[in-house]
């Protein structure tokens, strides 16, 4: 069960020293931070146990990066007013099909003050809620990542048994190069207007990731979407 966790814009170098140690409780040693707001992250006074843990994660410039070789990426969110056109999953329900994906996962924690953007989220496959009150949502983001490395850690065994599927899920890398062809060729098509470029840019994101494309549909995409793209541009 490769899991990746991505802290994006943390800036509180305590909640990355508590997130570090938390992931090293529950053996989730891969720990990737995506523009820290504090260069001092990898002081974090309450790392204690998580200390190796951070002086090994990378710094990825962009989440696209930080998730390039992963073929499952599930946000996560506390919700609230927010209308987000992703499928939603309470975290015990998200954990198990975590464990079944055969590939590596990226799971993507945001900033303790604004949480993952819509450019972040349009990498997402999906998002992971963690059951709270109503009244209080959101959850401070070392104990968020704690709650979460304990449900996925908590049923190990059970996964274990579960037969493996002989495909495996597109990685992001590749799911890029596809909505780029797509976007470039909706663009000369004229179906993207200049004026909405960008959210119709994250719109194909969104749904290509919705598709749940398996790693052997790369190249046909890729194939199909050259062709066409040829073809309108031939005089």
């Amino acid at each position: 069960m490769p899991i990746r966790v991505v802290l994006v814009g943390a800036r509180n170098p305590l909640n990355i020293g508590a997130a570090a140690r938390a992931l090293s409780n529950f053996g989730l040693i891969d720990l990737v931070l995506v523009d820290p707001y504090d260069p001092s992250w990898r002081e974090a006074k309450s790392a204690m146990g998580g200390k190796g843990l951070l002086a090994a994660a990378p710094v990825a410039s962009s989440v696209q990066e930080a998730v390039a070789d992963c073929s499952l990426v599930i946000g996560t969110a506390s919700i609230r007013d927010r209308l987000l056109k992703l499928t939603v999953r309470r975290l015990e329900q998200g954990a198990k099909l975590i464990k079944r994906h055969q590939g590596r996962v990226a799971i993507l924690f945001g900033s303790e003050k604004t949480g993952l953007s819509n450019e972040d989220l349009s990498l997402c496959h999906w998002l992971l809620r963690i059951p709270t009150r109503h009244e209080h949502e959101s959850m401070n983001l070392g104990q968020a990542v704690a709650v979460t490395a304990y449900e996925l850690a908590g049923r190990g065994e059970a996964a274990a048994k579960v037969k493996p599927v002989e495909q495996k899920g597109i990685g992001s890398l590749e799911l890029d190069r596809i909505s780029g062809r797509l976007f470039d060729i909706l663009t000369v098509s004229g179906y993207v207007q200049a004026k909405t470029a960008g959210s119709s840019r994250l719109k194909v994101r969104r749904l290509l990731r919705r598709m749940d494309l398996q790693a052997s549909d790369a190249e046909v995409w890729l194939g199909m979407l050259r062709q066409i793209s040829w073809k309108l541009n031939q005089p």
